[in-house]
């Protein structure tokens, strides 16, 4: 292969990779192995605070022992939903501090931790919680 062909390949990679994490949104919850995937990263990275089953913690409108905001649930009960996609992804990878001024709270990012592939697989995951109404609605707001 001409270092020619080289060039030209690793700019249409290039291209299509600025496509897709533009405008991979909104993220489904259709891909059996995506949703599995996030199971498993859901389990090993957030299950800790907003629970197995995607309950949130206990009394989680109410602060915590250091006066932190508490984990809300994410299975459609509490307020998640209500951002797009887009949101979420940011809150995920970043976490609030980096896009909340003076927020006062534990969610830190994991962008050293996951992958965008990994965060869009366990946004699927949590959205697999949701009723069918939620999801629906979800899905027009992350257009």
């Amino acid at each position: 292969m001409s270092l020619k062909s080289i060039i030209f390949l690793i700019f249409i990679l290039s291209i299509s990779g600025y496509a897709y994490a533009d405008n991979h949104f909104p993220l489904l919850k259709d891909s059996k192995e995506q949703v599995e995937l996030g199971k498993i990263l859901y389990n090993k990275n957030c299950a800790s605070c907003h629970g197995n089953k995607l309950e949130g913690a206990k009394d989680w409108q109410s602060l915590d022992e250091d006066g932190h905001r508490k984990a809300p649930p994410l299975n459609g009960t509490a307020h998640t939903w209500h951002h797009p996609d887009k949101l979420l992804h940011q809150i995920i990878k970043l976490g609030l501090p980096k896009l909340v001024k003076d927020y006062q709270g534990k969610m830190l990012g994991f962008e050293n931790k996951l992958s965008d592939k990994d965060i869009n697989s366990i946004l699927a995951y949590i959205k697999t919680y949701w009723p069918k109404e939620i999801y629906q609605r979800h899905i027009k707001t992350s257009k």
